[in-house]
């Protein structure tokens, strides 16, 4: 059965995201290239990238539907379905998982009653396990939004997602303020984040992750070295008769 056409945006929602993708458009070179951004920006409408949105993205690149489709099928950033105000990715990558990010994983899927790439009820929270994030420094880590929180427990965890679900302000670790997933789509599509303190805020390396750089630039003491038992610092051996 052949699928019925997408459906337009509303006249004042279409106007609206005309003026705005003409903006992103107008920051390359090749029209093309806005793709990624653009799919940002139909995500940040419905929280999720659909069928009209791809539609809007093909007629405004002049793309065919197929190949808007390919890309967002392609890139996970993309969610297909209705998701919650707050994504939270639990990283189970080696070095969170051995830490404790499967446990901190399976304790929220019980505690939020969802699976995998699941929302809970209310709309607000929608669970998934996520790849390495490039912060094992601080594993095991949770994700709000793409926001850190670092050195998760199954307790802290589960204190994170009450306090989304009851509307009580949380802080990450590092970065700014945690605002909803279509608010954070809009972001990403290159809009102004006004979020106070956003332009202060950093979500990038912590201490811990500096803590080589600043050894090689001499800022702290050399670490201690410590040789195996019965061993010169040399490396000479001590036995008898050496």
């Amino acid at each position: 059965m052949p699928q019925l056409p997408a459906p337009d945006y509303p006249a004042d929602v279409r106007a609206r995201l005309d003026a705005d993708a003409k903006e992103v458009i107008a920051r390359y070179p090749d029209s093309r290239s806005a793709l990624l951004p653009l799919l940002h920006l139909v995500q940040s409408e419905e929280g999720h990238v659909t069928r009209t949105g791809m539609r809007f993205c093909a007629e405004v690149l002049g793309l065919t539907t197929a190949e808007v489709t390919a890309v967002a099928t392609f890139y996970t950033m993309y969610r297909r379905k209705p998701s919650g105000d707050y994504q939270v990715g639990v990283c189970t990558n080696t070095l969170c998982a051995v830490m404790g990010g499967d446990a901190i994983f399976d304790e929220l899927k019980q505690h939020l009653g969802v699976g995998n790439d699941e929302t809970t009820e209310d709309g607000k929270i929608t669970l998934e396990h996520i790849e390495c994030n490039a912060a094992c420094d601080f594993a095991p880590v949770v994700m709000v939004n793409w926001e850190f929180f670092d050195n998760q427990t199954p307790d802290s965890a589960k204190r994170l997602v009450d306090d989304l679900r009851a509307g009580v302000p949380v802080e990450p670790t590092r970065g700014a303020s945690i605002c909803t997933y279509k608010e954070t789509a809009r972001i990403l599509a290159g809009f102004p984040d006004e979020r106070p303190g956003a332009v202060e805020a950093s979500g990038g390396a912590g201490p811990a992750s500096l803590i080589g750089l600043r050894l090689a630039k001499g800022e702290l003491p050399q670490p201690r070295v410590v040789h195996p038992r019965d061993e010169s610092p040399s490396g000479a051996g001590t036995e008898e008769g050496e």
